[in-house]
């Protein structure tokens, strides 16, 4: 009795999603590196979550220089393939899909079998009253390698400081979005593994409507394609945040705290009566870290303005 209820329930908040679907379409893009153990049954769960929709839907794969047998299996499956033909990156294979994506509504998820594709259709329904729809990986991030923990912890607290308000989760490779409303930012997002920050940041820094939903994370099947040289991008990363994300956020207090150290200095320098060149570079310091901050903001007003 319980298992049948279980079942109704489940089939009732199926058709409920199905009838928020009315009208909508989706195309889903999927880049895929060296994934040919998990490309294939990732199209098929796709597939599996979005056929008893019964909406217009499209699957873009787009292979970024694989070198073991992933374009081949993509091609076999039947959807829409394209390839970078050299490894470009994981936001350029993102770029390329959602260049080519003919739908309004946008969905991203990796080929690597962390993402259940069964999330799709409720993401695409929340997505009607939203610009984006972000999987919240949550407490299943405990499976990321310990070496990975304290970067990412950097990342989504100074991201989640530039943005005003609470990332949850700041790169997660599972999200619903409007096209037109990512579009304009396209120039801006970068070619490697940063493109989903960068999305988070384009959105919630310019207003964008933007919420989380829990979902589960799964394990990878295949290798993970970070390296150590992402490090250096990290930082990259960090630097290029800060510039081009709500910049006075980090230029106002770093500049008044260099003018309260020539301050506090100053005073001591007219105990001492002698007024040393520390105060005059924390002062000089302080004005040109303002006038960086204040150049950087119009850049990023420039480039982030609807």
């Amino acid at each position: 009795m319980k298992d049948m209820d279980t079942k109704t329930a489940g089939k009732t908040a199926a058709q409920k999603i199905a009838s928020e679907l009315d009208g909508m379409t989706l195309s889903i893009v999927i880049p895929a590196y060296n994934e040919e153990g998990a490309v294939r049954h990732t199209i098929e769960e796709v597939r599996a979550a979005m056929d008893p929709q019964g909406i217009p839907y499209e699957i873009i794969v787009v292979d970024d220089g694989s070198e073991d047998r992933t374009l081949e299996i993509a091609r076999e499956t039947g959807v829409i393939v394209d390839s970078n033909q050299v490894n470009t990156g994981y936001g350029a294979s993102l770029k390329r899909g959602i260049k080519k994506a003919q739908y309004e509504y946008v969905a991203i998820i990796d080929a690597d079998g962390t993402y259940p594709p069964h999330y799709l259709p409720s993401m695409l329904a929340m997505c009607r009253d939203q610009d984006m729809v972000v999987g919240d990986r949550g407490a299943a991030m405990k499976n990321v390698p310990w070496v990975r923990k304290p970067a990412k912890w950097v990342l989504n607290t100074f991201a989640s400081f530039l943005a005003e308000r609470k990332l949850n989760d700041l790169n997660s490779g599972l999200r619903v979005f409007r096209k037109s409303e990512l579009v304009p930012f396209i120039p801006l997002l970068p070619q490697k593994f940063s493109f989903t920050t960068t999305i988070t940041l384009c959105m919630s820094c310019n207003g964008k409507r933007m919420m989380y939903t829990p979902i589960e994370y799964g394990k990878r099947v295949g290798k993970s394609k970070i390296r150590p040289v992402d490090f250096l991008n990290f930082i990259i990363l960090v630097l290029r945040m800060t510039v081009l994300f709500n910049p006075l956020r980090v230029f106002i207090p770093l500049g008044l705290a260099l003018m309260g150290v020539g301050a506090l200095k100053f005073l001591y320098d007219i105990w001492m009566d002698n007024l040393s060149e520390t105060t005059i570079f924390a002062f000089l310091s302080a004005l040109i870290i303002w006038s960086l901050g204040l150049i950087a903001d119009m850049i990023s007003r420039l480039h982030l303005r609807p």
